[in-house]
């Protein structure tokens, strides 16, 4: 059940962005125990991983840049303390935010629960200097209208978190036994 609902419900986003170039991606959220299981079923599905860990990429989110005092110092702290060959992902959820993370040299924008008209105001002026990553309210009805803005990926924590498992049984209905 549980890892066919991981599947599943992957494969309902990617089967409704799979004209597009947008990829459907699961977030580092899993079950304790689980995570190689679930990650494996997302790709199953047709999606994408996202960080196995919190060691593989920095993200930077709202509390890192609060703490921080600003999203500059926030990403200056992060590459002070990272090898050069580690990614940095910041998490937005402004235009303004996003026009201050760019010329920091980022690799990855997570463009938090953007409308669409500001998904697709973002993804323009993202113009191909960093992956793009929608998060939030991403199912199979609106993946379709989020991925047509253009962003690279489009992530969902529920997918390996909260998954739907899947109802699956076998009956027996007598006869003969092998054997």
């Amino acid at each position: 059940g549980h890892l066919s609902g991981v599947a599943t419900g992957t494969a309902r986003i990617a089967d409704a962005i799979r004209h597009t170039k947008t990829r459907v991606t699961c977030t580092r959220k899993t079950l304790p125990g689980l995570r190689a299981l679930q990650k494996h079923a997302v790709r199953l599905g047709g999606g994408s991983n996202h960080r196995f860990g919190l060691d593989d990429a920095v993200l930077i989110k709202d509390n890192h840049v609060a703490i921080a005092g600003g999203i500059a110092p926030a990403i200056a702290r992060a590459r002070a303390s990272i090898g050069h060959l580690v990614k940095i992902e910041v998490e937005v959820d402004t235009l303004a935010q996003l026009q201050e993370a760019l010329p920091l040299g980022v690799d990855a924008v997570l463009l938090d629960n953007m409308d669409l008209a500001t998904l697709g105001a973002a993804v323009e002026m993202v113009r191909g200097r960093a992956i793009t990553e929608a998060s939030g309210r991403i199912d199979a009805t609106t993946a379709r209208a989020i991925a047509a803005t253009g962003v690279d990926l489009l992530s969902a924590g529920w997918l390996t978190h909260s998954a739907t498992v899947l109802d699956i049984g076998l009956d027996y209905e007598g006869g003969t036994t092998p054997g």
